[in-house]
């Protein structure tokens, strides 16, 4: 348990029946009338979904342990991804649905932070960019600017990208993991 005045982005309360719910951002607001209370966003771990609620200061909410640790991607094992704990170098099989969109980004050996909670996963979490190869790309025309100078292109992990026309097959890149934004050449 803790109370509403210890609240801090990223702590997981469990709510509304055992639901998880972790603070995307708070605000402890004092009017001039009547009693304090703390205005919060909250995010479902499970779904994504995102609500405001509000709390009177000082009430006390159940707190939830989350288990963040660094995993590395080994591979596929049909549709079930398969994780590596560095430091007990246990496997943990996870379905591609708690995946979600990190999927578009892992390559063996990529590093993910997998949370869980009483043994079950709740997400797998990408740093915000990573660095993959352009598989395939049409080459740039000169003067094609009809697309707003850009053109897909489709990364090693088979995910499709927008990117500038002088991009070339085989090259290295730096890519958004929360909008798959092209953010630039990596100098090797």
């Amino acid at each position: 348990m803790a109370s509403t005045n210890d609240l801090k982005n990223g702590m997981v309360l469990k709510l509304d029946g055992g639901q998880l719910w972790s603070v995307v951002e708070f605000q402890h607001v004092k009017p001039g009338k009547g009693p304090a209370f703390v205005r919060t966003k909250l995010k479902n771990v499970l779904s994504g979904k995102v609500v405001d609620k509000t709390f009177n200061a000082g009430v006390k909410v159940e707190t939830a342990t989350v288990d963040k640790r660094d995993m590395q991607f080994s591979y596929m094992d049909g549709d079930y991804f398969v994780f590596m704990d560095m430091q007990t170098y246990d496997q943990l099989h996870i379905d591609r649905k708690t995946v979600a969109d990190a999927a578009n980004f892992l390559i063996e050996g990529f590093t993910a932070t997998v949370a869980q909670h009483e043994g079950e996963v709740l997400f797998v979490e990408l740093p915000a960019a990573v660095e993959l190869t352009i598989a395939e790309t049409e080459p740039g025309v000169q003067g094609d600017r009809s697309t707003g100078g850009t053109k897909p292109a489709t990364l090693e992990t088979g995910h499709q990208i927008q990117v500038p026309l002088f991009i070339t097959t085989g090259e290295k890149i730096k890519v958004d993991t929360r909008t798959s934004d092209y953010l630039g050449r990596v100098n090797s």
